[in-house]
């Protein structure tokens, strides 16, 4: 599924309106149906229910200009050996990263947002290295606004289960699993100063002590309870974003609670509210400095008539520009 989405006929209005707002991008979406970093089956569907939730229409209508640069190529999970127990069929999601990384990087050289439809959320080892190298040729930091209920910060030494859906940031951040942290052009290719975990609340034992000591911001559910999520949300943004910075958005769906996106793969009690994940959009459009969105973790055969794609699809619409009034 590839081409030019314009506005047309206006796709139904979501509970928050479709209001324009500048500023107006030129926006590159591409699907990753990839599932191999996840234990349970089902995110490799998650591109088509956001295609079917009318995520390039509902941007148009917003006014930007949308172009579906459809999926990348994936293997079929049945015909491939899983590898290393430690990181599971690693090989060929270093490859779908890598393919991810290319076509990230060439939206972002002709001037477009890419907004990466995941997939699992291993994607975004590919995603977030094509907008760093990015900003480094426009000479400007990059800050990571990781938004999940999970710090994905495991290596296979660490983790127990051997998916590697719970490494990416530790890939990103540092040198393993190698296959994902050579992707871009410099490694690590992001800074830890400039990453912020946001809505963070299950880590394994073994990870929080990787997490207390890399040096990145967290901030956890129990930060939002005691301080509020505008403050939580601001103070991460203005941390990561100090200077001339970009911003890429890495959005997991089970950063919310599974009350409002119940199609996810590894649900967690306690999560975002409806109003708090769409406050986090719209304080990321405040910024004006967002160059890249990951939507991942949508499991559709988990999902309720695509309630979690449809949040998705409302909560970009809210990064990208949406306001009430």
């Amino acid at each position: 599924m590839r081409g030019r989405v314009t506005a047309g006929r206006p796709p139904r209005p979501g509970p928050l309106g479709d209001t324009p707002m500048a500023p107006v991008h030129n926006i590159a979406v591409i699907g990753v149906p990839l599932d191999l970093g996840a234990g349970r089956r089902g995110v490799d569907m998650g591109p088509s229910a956001l295609r079917i939730a009318q995520l390039g229409g509902r941007l148009a209508a917003l006014g930007h200009t949308v172009t579906d640069r459809g999926d990348v190529r994936y293997p079929v999970r049945e015909t491939r050996p899983s590898g290393d127990p430690r990181k599971r069929y690693i090989r060929d999601i270093a490859r779908v990263c890598r393919q991810l990384y290319r076509v990230s990087a060439a939206a972002l050289d002709a001037g477009s947002t890419p907004v990466v439809m995941g997939g699992d959320h291993s994607v975004s080892a590919g995603s977030v290295a094509a907008t760093a190298d990015a900003a480094r040729r426009r000479r400007r930091p990059l800050g990571v606004l990781w938004v999940d209920a999970h710090a994905d910060m495991n290596t296979p030494s660490t983790s127990t289960s051997g998916n590697v859906h719970g490494m990416p940031l530790a890939a990103l951040l540092g040198s393993e699993p190698a296959e994902l942290a050579g992707i871009g052009q410099v490694s690590p290719a992001v800074r830890p100063e400039r990453v912020a975990l946001l809505g963070i609340r299950s880590l394994d034992p073994s990870e929080k002590a990787l997490v207390r000591d890399s040096g990145v911001h967290v901030f956890t559910m129990s930060d939002i309870d005691r301080l509020g999520l505008a403050t939580v949300t601001q103070r991460a943004l203005s941390l990561i974003l100090r200077g001339r910075a970009d911003l890429h958005l890495s959005l997991d769906l089970d950063a919310c609670d599974p009350t409002i996106a119940p199609g996810v793969g590894t649900p967690v009690r306690g999560g975002l509210s409806y109003r708090e994940a769409h406050m986090v959009m719209e304080l990321v459009a405040d910024t004006g400095r967002l160059r890249a969105l990951d939507l991942v973790e949508i499991n559709p055969t988990l999902d309720i008539h695509n309630t979690t794609a449809e949040l998705a699809v409302e909560l970009a619409l809210s990064a990208l520009g949406q306001r009430i009034l």
